[in-house]
């Protein structure tokens, strides 16, 4: 069968050849098309390039202010939790503050959170208070590094056992007392049935 009565589908030649039907348009040697030739461009990157009313507003996190008000908090709540832990000794071997504040932080940030979402959503004051107080606040109040630190010392010693313990207590306890204090901020459903 010669070229000419050859059909597409039983072209020889290889999809991407320029001579081949479907195949890429012929290019010019120029810079410029030749007459009957259009110009195609590679399109651009979304990714590189971006007009300025499709990007995306600004996250909240990177807001200057919002970032200062979570600093300031976490510098407080570190503050506080350094002071309770030099207030109260440890107690045969057993980190009783780091204890108590994690599980104080765990219920007092249960309770912060479910109540702000009670009272709508995270805008305005309810985000300020979010964020000073549970983000940054409570965030530098508790403390779980300390928790792996003492957790490490307590399995190292001569009572490992009580490592183990302390590490447990402390996560199990602490998601009790997360539940406690968002059990606490639901609104209470009046109980029905005879009196």
């Amino acid at each position: 069968m010669t070229d000419a009565r050859r059909r597409p589908d039983e072209d020889p030649r290889p999809p991407g050849d320029p001579s081949s039907p479907g195949g890429a348009p012929p290019q010019s040697g120029g810079a410029h098309p030749q007459q009957g030739e259009e110009r195609r461009e590679l399109p651009v990157d979304a990714d590189l390039v971006e007009p300025r009313s499709l990007r995306p507003p600004r996250g909240v996190h990177l807001r200057p202010a919002l970032i200062l008000l979570v600093a300031l908090g976490g510098a407080l709540g570190t503050g506080l939790r350094e002071a309770i832990s030099l207030a109260v000794p440890i107690v045969g071997g057993f980190p009783l503050a780091i204890f108590g504040i994690n599980l104080v932080g765990a219920f007092v940030l249960g309770f912060l959170l479910e109540a702000l979402s009670r009272r709508g959503p995270d805008t305005g004051r309810r985000r300020l208070l979010r964020l000073g107080l549970g983000t940054g606040l409570l965030g530098g109040f508790t403390t779980y590094s300390a928790l792996a630190a003492d957790s490490a010392v307590l399995l190292t010693g001569p009572e490992a056992w009580l490592g183990v313990v302390y590490a447990l207590a402390t996560v199990v306890l602490g998601a009790g007392a997360t539940l406690a204090g968002i059990a606490l901020a639901s609104p209470r459903r009046p109980r029905t049935g005879a009196a």
